[in-house]
């Protein structure tokens, strides 16, 4: 058992060191703060954040203020990015209020679904065992740098460079990906409300043209903030472009999809119907759904 503790503290120390390490790249060339780059701040931020949030999570055992806590440190540290390299100019402006706009919008959604379901179930066992429980705000913090750093890059980036064919795309891209997250979360949010539909499974709306259309959206937003930071990136700040990767891996391999899919398939893997669609609809990209 003691074993098992002191490798989830290792690990914990890795990522934090993985999540500083890219801020630091990530910041050269960026806006400074006395000896550290203003990006590099923003790393410490992250983790120091979610770090205290443990605390007294820990003590009274609960992840209610989790993913609330995730988004306080999304608008934390770009509030701080933005305040320290100033003069912003319209790209790190634009950056900026993509994620403000993009952690309200789910920060404000997770919390509110938490709080009526009471718990989060993937927590029951991690929170019970403290290495664990710190392991996963630590998790946090680094999904936040990696997330983030593209947008971090733009806004504390020493280069300006007036908006063009990247910036345009790269809000148009994000555009979609918002729209379609926060549809589709909407869709589910009312479907599982819906007393009629208890213990069903939704196929309706943006899920009959994808099972996870919210992580394709969330993939495409967070592409968009990596496009428009292509122009102003130079030598070691190229490390940025780890966030929409991170993101994919992230969804499509280890937190999200896999998981939803295995319950999914628990609950429904016997029923005809749900085996009829999932035969006819990808498990991210969106297709629309065939009229037959």
């Amino acid at each position: 058992m003691a074993g098992n503790q002191s490798k989830l503290v290792i690990v914990s120390g890795v990522c934090a060191a993985i999540g500083l390490g890219v801020a630091w790249a990530a910041g050269q060339g960026g806006s400074q703060l006395g000896a550290i780059s203003v990006l590099l701040a923003c790393g410490f931020i992250a983790f120091g954040i979610n770090w205290l949030a443990f605390i007294p999570a820990n003590i009274v055992k609960t992840e209610k203020y989790y993913d609330l806590t995730g988004s306080l440190t999304y608008l934390s540290v770009v509030v701080f990015a933005a305040t320290y390299s100033q003069p912003l100019d319209d790209r790190a402006m634009i950056a900026a209020a993509m994620v403000v706009v993009w952690a309200l919008r789910l920060g404000s959604f997770l919390y509110l679904r938490i709080q009526k379901d009471g718990k989060d179930s993937r927590f029951d066992k991690i929170k019970t065992s403290p290495p664990r429980f710190f392991l996963t705000w630590t998790l946090q913090g680094l999904w936040v740098v990696l997330t983030s750093v593209c947008a971090l890059t733009i806004i504390t980036s020493a280069t300006s460079v007036p908006l063009g064919i990247f910036a345009y795309a790269g809000i148009a891209l994000w555009c979609v990906g918002f729209a379609v997250e926060a549809i589709s979360d909407e869709q589910k949010r009312r479907f599982k409300n819906d007393p009629a539909n208890k213990g069903k499974f939704i196929s309706s709306g943006l899920w009959a043209w994808s099972r996870h259309p919210n992580y394709f959206g969330e993939i495409v937003l967070w592409l968009g903030v990596a496009v428009m930071a292509v122009p102003v990136l130079a030598g070691l700040q190229w490390v940025a472009l780890i966030s929409p990767l991170f993101v994919i891996l992230l969804l499509t391999k280890i937190s999200g999809i896999p998981k939803l899919e295995q319950t999914s398939d628990k609950r429904w893997g016997d029923d005809p119907a749900y085996q009829a669609y999932k035969a006819r609809t990808p498990v991210l990209m969106m297709k629309p759904p065939s009229s037959a």
